[in-house]
């Protein structure tokens, strides 16, 4: 059980970490130099789901796969939730063309850098929060 909220904690962590790198290429413009229309509000309506999903996605930390090599599982498993923004949100709940596309062309590599983000951040406070 207690790693489960250490995971928990860590992926809230993490999607911390990803909501302010977002925020932040939108804020100053950076998505929207490279042609991608992600600038989200930094708002309580904004950032609490993110918060609790990247909670619920940290749980992934649980699978036994490449436990020497966290960065790296973390890298991997942001995967994951890459996938699902992708060909789910994306598409079919936001209505933003398959991969995002019609919110801009690179928006398939903002949305994997972003989650790298979260899967490193997350894999960092695992480390760090497993420190006796």
């Amino acid at each position: 059980m207690k790693k489960l909220l250490i995971f928990f904690a860590a992926g809230s962590v993490g999607a911390l970490a990803n909501s302010l790198t977002v925020w932040a290429f939108g804020y100053y413009g950076i998505t929207a130099s490279l042609g991608v229309a992600i600038a989200p509000p930094l708002s309580p309506d904004w950032l609490y789901p993110r918060i609790v999903w990247g909670g619920l996605w940290g749980l992934l930390f649980i699978l036994p796969i490449l436990q020497s090599k966290l960065l790296l599982k973390g890298a991997v498993l942001s995967l994951f939730p890459t996938a699902v923004q992708l060909f789910v949100v994306f598409p079919m709940m936001a209505h933003k063309g398959m991969a995002g596309l019609d919110v801009g062309l690179l928006t398939p590599l903002f949305v994997i850098f972003f989650n790298w983000i979260w899967g490193v951040s997350t894999a960092l406070a695992i480390k760090h929060g497993s420190h006796k």
